[in-house]
């Protein structure tokens, strides 16, 4: 069953909250999800809905490495630094085509999180978010997100690793 509702004058499809949910009830950190009521699309839009710095927004980010999609989850005052992320994953990075983000990860941009993504896609998190008590990853659209522990988000992600693949950050720490 798919769960439409209205958000200002908006129609949100909340088949990805049902999928995360769904994901984190199963880890055990369902109630560690928020509804908001504005948009949280941006990492701008999520600190202002969450009360917290844009840096301790996870924001996450996909791109293909080999021709296959992969997850990288990384602080909101992250950037992707090319050599980095070159010496981690053997290619320059090369993120997965806005138009083919659905499709590929499971989530629409706006939305995408690391819970209860297309099966077989490693999911990465970045170091930059070490440095916080508490980040808050999208929840699977643009109204939800997750309030976890950095232990807590390699848990719930059942992430492949840490890397160490951003720039930017480090003056903010």
């Amino acid at each position: 069953m798919i769960e439409i509702r209205k958000a200002g004058n908006k129609t949100v499809d909340e088949t990805a909250n049902i999928i995360v949910k769904k994901w984190l009830t199963e880890k055990g950190y369902a109630d560690r999800i928020t509804v908001h009521a504005e948009t949280i699309d941006t990492v701008e839009h999520a600190a202002q809905q969450i009360g917290c710095s844009e840096a301790e927004i996870a924001k996450t980010l996909s791109f293909l490495v080999d021709e296959k999609p992969v997850v990288i989850v990384m602080a909101g005052d992250g950037r992707v630094n090319s050599s980095k992320f070159k010496a981690q994953f053997h290619t320059k990075p090369s993120m997965v085509p806005r138009d083919q983000v659905e499709e590929l990860i499971g989530f629409a941009p706006g939305g995408v999180c690391p819970f209860g993504i297309a099966k077989g896609i490693p999911v990465w998190l970045d170091i930059s978010m070490k440095r916080f008590a508490h980040i808050h990853p999208a929840g699977g659209n643009e109204y939800t997100s997750v309030k976890l522990t950095p232990a807590e988000l390699e848990e719930a992600s059942e992430a492949t690793g840490w890397c160490d693949v951003c720039k930017g950050w480090e003056e903010n720490a």
